[in-house]
């Protein structure tokens, strides 16, 4: 809602200053539209990446916005954007990815043939995080949330957390 009320304030103080200035009000309006348009597009693209990434890819038609009401659009995608970015930053498990990162190592090791805070070898980046490992590189260049969904793409494809048996049997997971 923050966001929306900033917008308001920002139309209200430009419509202010078109009629001051004598702007003519379609050239105002075609303006505002495009922002809102730019903006809708932003956020849309931001959600199918967050959602992506938590392994949460919606069908393709959700991802399409309504731009006959682009006010109205601007006010859902904002809400959707927040909600996805709360939700990207609890990943479920994040507890115990914290645990088995804390007897694993740092997360920006670098060091061959594991790499970031829970030692993902090659395969297991390729297999689970293959978009941040095209994007990114190796996993110590990732941030700790994005190890974390990588992890929990491998816990939800029935891995558990048998990956890290020692350590997963030393935070009581296994």
């Amino acid at each position: 809602m923050r966001s929306a009320s900033l917008w308001l304030a920002f139309v209200a103080a430009t419509a202010a200053a078109s009629v001051s200035a004598h702007y003519a009000p379609r050239a105002e309006a075609a303006s505002s539209s495009r922002v809102v348009d730019a903006a809708v597009r932003g956020y849309v693209r931001e959600t199918r990446v967050l959602h992506e990434t938590m392994g949460r890819l919606r069908a393709s038609s959700f991802y399409r916005p309504d731009m006959t009401h682009p006010d109205q659009s601007y006010v859902v995608w904002s809400g959707r954007l927040v909600r996805a970015r709360k939700a990207y930053h609890r990943p479920p498990h994040r507890s115990a990815w914290q645990c088995i990162h804390s007897f694993e190592g740092a997360w920006t090791d670098g060091g061959a043939p594991y790499f970031g805070g829970l030692q993902m070898d090659w395969a297991f980046m390729r297999a689970y995080g293959a978009r941040f490992l095209r994007l990114k590189g190796t996993a110590n260049h990732w941030t700790p949330l994005e190890q974390m969904w990588t992890a929990e793409r491998a816990y939800r494809a029935g891995r558990g957390f048998y990956p890290w048996p020692n350590t997963a049997r030393t935070c009581g997971l296994i």
